[in-house]
């Protein structure tokens, strides 16, 4: 049997690649790679429909500005994937994620309602992201 530090260790592997995937589906969306504007299962379809969302998430943001959030949003995406995959500084790493999570969830919030943050799991997502934060390392220590 498998001690609970090699559980812990195993569960955050997983955990870091459900979030680094989830970043990089989000990212894939955005570029088109998951299909066409109004494809089934498609949120955006290209990056100008992912900014509209954007700016609609962001409505105290000057239109002109959104377009560098959108960009942000995305880089940010991106980096901390590779960074939850490579498995280096996965604390920092998966904080950031949760940084970006919670950021996404109190904008879809206050933009749109309570209640679309916790139907896509966003609250989810950057609560696990904090586990994983808090839990990496555990290995390392006595059981």
């Amino acid at each position: 049997m498998k001690t609970q530090a090699q559980r812990i260790y195993l569960a955050s592997i997983g955990l870091r690649v459900a979030l680094a995937l989830s970043f990089l589906s989000a990212v894939a969306d955005r570029f088109g790679l998951w299909g066409a504007p109004g494809a089934a299962n498609v949120a955006w379809g290209n990056f100008p429909a992912f900014l509209d969302y954007t700016g609609l998430l962001l409505p105290m943001v000057p239109k002109g500005l959104v377009p560098i959030f959108g960009w942000m949003a995305t880089i940010g995406e991106v980096v901390l994937a590779l960074g939850l995959l490579a498995g280096w500084r996965v604390r920092w790493f998966a904080f950031g994620s949760a940084v970006l999570l919670f950021s996404f969830a109190a904008s879809m919030t206050v933009a749109l309602g309570v209640e679309p943050a916790f139907s896509y799991s966003v609250w989810t997502a950057g609560m696990a992201a904090v586990l994983l934060a808090a839990v990496s390392g555990a290995e390392k220590e006595n059981d």
